[in-house]
């Protein structure tokens, strides 16, 4: 999975941690790569039935790699419908998907070649065989710095040289210019040639609809007015046939999801949050499932203009946030802990972490107020706000309306922490379907708090941290960047050593702490309430859910 931004609508939005933690007693977080998913034999389950599941907001693009469609629910929606050629597993090693790949490997060094047999059986729904021309498509969209294509990120296929037709008509062979080590996470979701083919069929042809699908499943129906997308088995497919005769996806707010939940509405929740857990623990027909991933949360900084733009400013409002006390209103009422993240790269107990925060990710309130004096923004009294030249230092929180409780409490907080050394925050709450795109996306705010998930390949993450190319700002936000990180997330990407890749993005990471990029909270638990019956989901780890074998215990 590549970066995915939400609202902390389910937060918000393994073992100990190393860096400095909440106290929590005795709870631990669960073993990085741990998963609950009740793993059971398919002929365990009973033929057919409906699972009911919960999305943040209804979606409207269905491209994943669209600018607009680079939410979790459509990389759910794609990678069940579309071809995905790897899947992970709970400790995110991927494997091929053999009904799409017959085999999968470098075949060259210098350059670097992967060439991809393909499964002569691989069809889309409208009966085109699956080929080279839809991996050239892809990347001609996403990697080569066409602007007329609003892509989320172009990590990887930016590095591609040329795609070609191999030795048969099932052979792909993709070159690349530089070495990328991280080549299986490309082309999963791969999408259709003939929908990628134009910067207007990239946008137009998957809004409010998948035109071409070659997955175990198909879109069976949206509805607006239920707010809800229904996706059934597709009889074209030659795999095997899913267990399930519809999934229901419906969007609802986290209180209306909750509330749905304890009514037998829906058959999956979250329950990492302390109001949630307390009902949830003691509902019935029901089950939490407890694991770890890679999901973060964390405080974006708008850095393209207004007081936020001067760095000095950016790495005050670090050190003014208290991020032990968030952690620990984070973590009330829930059975595991909730550890700090100083790394943007690795989770706490995932290979190569390390804490990179040093005094930037330390709460000094002090510290903050004196740095933002020498930036010459002056208290004029105790309890005023800072001013300089006629102009007071006020910043606009946006929060989507998606944002549960938690995430306006942690808002609310940092609130209380910056205004006590004279910085003023006004919070706006702006509706769930802009938030993307009339905010995040257009830098139409000071601050926002969501996260970032499935970061498992970390080149993924480059989209986050890179310069923005005119309008093309990527999932970088904020528009924090420079070439140290460029360069250094573009070695780390090439290196096909993981001690080396480890180094150079820890070092990249300790340059994105020093700019101010944001403000890094906590590494979120994977807390999940449930329905009884319910096999083969819940936790899936750092791995993917095989919804073809998701299913109602006999």
């Amino acid at each position: 999975m590549r970066a995915v931004a939400g609202a902390i609508a389910c937060v918000t939005l393994v073992a100990c941690s190393t860096s400095a933690g909440p106290d929590n007693g005795d709870r631990v977080l669960p073993t990085y790569g741990t998963y609950d998913i009740d793993a059971q034999p398919v002929d365990a389950l009973r033929p057919g039935g409906t699972l009911t599941l919960s999305m943040a907001q209804m979606v409207t693009q269905l491209n994943f790699n669209h600018v607009d469609g680079a939410v979790d629910d459509v990389l759910t929606i794609d990678t069940m419908t579309e071809p995905r050629l790897f899947t992970r597993d709970a400790r995110g090693v991927p494997h091929r998907v053999p009904e799409y790949l017959v085999s999968a490997s470098v075949t060259g060094t210098s350059p670097q070649v992967v060439t991809y047999r393909l499964n002569p059986k691989a069809r889309w729904s409208d009966g085109t065989v699956i080929g080279w021309r839809d991996f050239a498509a892809q990347w001609r969209a996403l990697g080569r710095g066409d602007a007329r294509y609003p892509v989320a990120d172009p990590s990887g296929y930016d590095r591609i040289g040329d795609v070609r037709r191999g030795a048969g008509p099932d052979e792909v062979r993709v070159t690349f210019r530089k070495q990328f080590a991280d080549w299986r996470k490309l082309f999963t979701p791969l999408f259709p040639a003939a929908d990628y083919s134009t910067p207007g069929r990239f946008t137009g042809d998957w809004q409010s609809r998948l035109p071409v699908t070659a997955g175990p499943f198909k879109l069976g129906s949206i509805d607006r007015t239920a707010q809800t997308l229904t996706l059934v088995p597709d009889a074209k497919w030659w795999g095997r046939r899913p267990v399930l005769d519809r999934i229901v996806f419906r969007a609802l707010d986290p209180e209306a999801a909750l509330q749905a939940y304890l009514n037998g509405e829906i058959d999956v929740v979250n329950a990492a949050t302390s109001e949630a857990y307390e009902q949830l623990a003691k509902a019935s027909d029901s089950t939490v499932r407890i694991g770890s991933a890679w999901d973060e949360v964390h405080i974006t900084l708008n850095g393209a203009a207004g007081p936020l733009a001067d760095r000095a400013v950016r790495n005050a409002l670090q050190q003014a946030v208290d991020r032990k006390a968030l952690a620990r209103v984070a973590a009330e009422g829930l059975p595991v802990r909730v550890p700090l993240l100083g790394n943007h790269f690795f989770m706490t107990n995932q290979p190569g972490y390390a804490d990179n925060s040093g005094r930037y990710g330390t709460y000094d309130a002090q510290a903050a107020a004196r740095a933002l004096d020498r930036a010459g923004w002056k208290r004029p009294a105790a309890g005023r706000t800072r001013e300089k030249n006629g102009r007071t230092l006020t910043l606009r929180f946006v929060l989507s309306q998606g944002t549960n409780r938690l995430g306006e409490d942690l808002a609310q907080l940092v609130q209380q922490m910056f205004g006590d050394i004279g910085v003023r925050v006004e919070i706006q709450s702006v509706p769930a379907v802009d938030y993307g795109p009339k905010y995040l996306d257009k830098g139409n705010f000071d601050l926002a708090i969501f996260r970032f998930t499935g970061l498992t390949y970390p080149s993924s993450a480059y989209a986050v941290y890179r310069r923005p190319v005119g309008t093309q700002v990527y999932e970088n936000y904020g528009r924090v960047s420079d070439a140290e990180v460029d360069r250094l997330l573009g070695e780390a990407a090439a290196s096909l050593s993981p001690k080396q890749s480890q180094a150079l993005y820890n070092r990249a990471d300790a340059e994105i702490w020093r700019l101010g990029h944001d403000i890094e909270l906590y590494q979120r638990p994977q807390i999940l309430a449930v329905r009884k019956g319910l096999a083969n989901y819940g936790v899936p780890g750092l791995g993917d859910v095989d919804f073809t074998r998701v299913g109602w215990q006999k």
